[in-house]
C-alpha cells in the first residue's frame, strides 16, 4: 500500500469503527439504560479519535506538502532548461533566416544614385 493511502486508509478504519461500534449500540439487545451507559462511555472517547485523526492527516498533509515542494522544484529547473534551449533554438533560427546587413553598402548605393 502506497504511503500516502495509508493516512486515508487509517482515517476510513477509524471512522468505519466509530460508526460499526454505534449502530452495534443502538441494535443490540440491551435494556435502554445499559445502552446509554455504553453511549456515553463512547461518546467520551470521541475527542481522543478525533484527535488522533487529525494528528494523522496532519501528518499526511505535511509529507504530501514536501513531496510537492520537491516535486516542484524539480518541474521548475526542467521548465527554466527548456524556456532556456527554446530560447537558442529561436535565436538561432532567427540567425539563418536573417543574413546580417551591412548597412554601410545601402549608404553607398544611396551616395551614388544622387
Amino acid at each position: 500500500m502506497k504511503k500516502s493511502n495509508a493516512g486515508a486508509f487509517l482515517a476510513g478504519m477509524l471512522v468505519g469503527g466509530a460508526i460499526g461500534t454505534i449502530a452495534g449500540l443502538l441494535v443490540a439487545p440491551r435494556s435502554g439504560k445499559e445502552t446509554r451507559r455504553i453511549l456515553k462511555k463512547s461518546a467520551d472517547a470521541l475527542p481522543e479519535i478525533a484527535e488522533d485523526l487529525s494528528t494523522s492527516l496532519q501528518l499526511q498533509t505535511d509529507r504530501l506538502s514536501e513531496s510537492a515542494m520537491r516535486n516542484w522544484g524539480g518541474t521548475l529547473t526542467r521548465l527554466k532548461e527548456a524556456i532556456a534551449a527554446g530560447i537558442e533554438a529561436s535565436q538561432l533560427e532567427t540567425q539563418e533566416i536573417e543574413p546580417p546587413r551591412d548597412l554601410t553598402s545601402n549608404t553607398n548605393s544611396t551616395e551614388t544614385r544622387l
